[in-house]
């Protein structure tokens, strides 16, 4: 069992350190991709700025709060896209019958899809957190051991969001769209603090849409100080990677081969 883990681990590193390699191999390519998505969360997050000119806080939340909460969501995020951006084209590989390859092959399939696609705009993502959370004030050195945990979780909560929404094309069929929608809902709501909600708005982002647990529980976290609720939030994280791996490999019985050969 030690071995099959520890091999699996190693695959997907050694995987997704190529694929992080192929664009670097376009400099021109891969820097614009980087440089326009830190211009493009720059330009965003403006917004806040601006509304902090003219009021100090949001039930609780200040400039700073926000600035780490954008920061903990660019970054979670950035790091899915950078390590597991395959995981987003699981609905057009089931669509097309293109998951043969991996089937094929004596490697886990859902690690091999995930790590099969890795993408520069995250980058440009993870270069945004580490300018806001140097702002905030809350990217301290006593704060990094819990920010990488928080990081870590929350790339997890994209990525198991990504899988569970796009393993639905098993049974639906052509869900990419779909896919992609229920992903964009998760950042935008991971964006915007959970304390302006009302409470039954505030289930579904506990649950549904896991976004309560990619910026607004780590920052409260952080403010309150409460350290057991750690154990929440890995106890979560743990539980949406089981389930996204649950539906694939349940989804996966249901899948008819492509056929293609080359």
């Amino acid at each position: 069992m030690q071995n099959t883990i520890k091999g699996s681990f190693l695959f997907f590193a050694k995987l997704v350190s190529l694929n992080i390699q192929a664009p670097m191999a376009l400099r021109t390519s891969f820097l614009m991709q980087v440089i326009f998505m830190l211009l493009n969360n720059l330009v965003y997050f403006t917004v806040w700025w601006i509304f902090f000119t003219r009021f100090k806080e949001i039930n609780g939340w200040g400039l700073a709060e926000i600035e780490a909460m954008y920061a903990l969501t660019a970054a979670s995020f950035g790091t899915a896209l950078v390590f597991g951006a395959g995981a987003r084209q699981i609905a057009l590989k089931i669509v097309h019958g293109e998951l043969d390859t991996y089937l094929v092959q004596p490697k886990n399939p859902l690690l091999h899809q995930v790590g099969s696609l890795s993408q520069p705009s995250g980058w440009g993502d993870m270069i945004t957190a580490t300018v806001l959370l140097y702002m905030s004030g809350y990217g301290t050195l006593v704060n990094i051991p819990m920010l990488l945990l928080f990081v870590f979780c929350g790339a997890s909560f994209f990525l198991a969001t990504a899988i569970i929404a796009n393993s639905l094309a098993f049974w639906l069929g052509h869900v990419d769209q779909l896919a992609r929608q229920i992903l964009e809902f998760v950042i935008t709501f991971s964006v915007y603090p959970q304390n302006i909600f009302p409470a039954g708005f505030k289930v579904i982002l506990f649950t549904i849409l896991p976004a309560g647990f990619i910026s607004y529980l780590p920052i409260e976290i952080l403010k309150s100080k409460n350290y057991l609720w750690i154990f929440g939030l890995v106890a979560a994280c743990a539980f949406y990677l089981a389930l996204a791996q649950f539906i694939f490999y349940r989804g996966l019985r249901r899948y008819e081969s492509g056929n293609k050969i080359g």
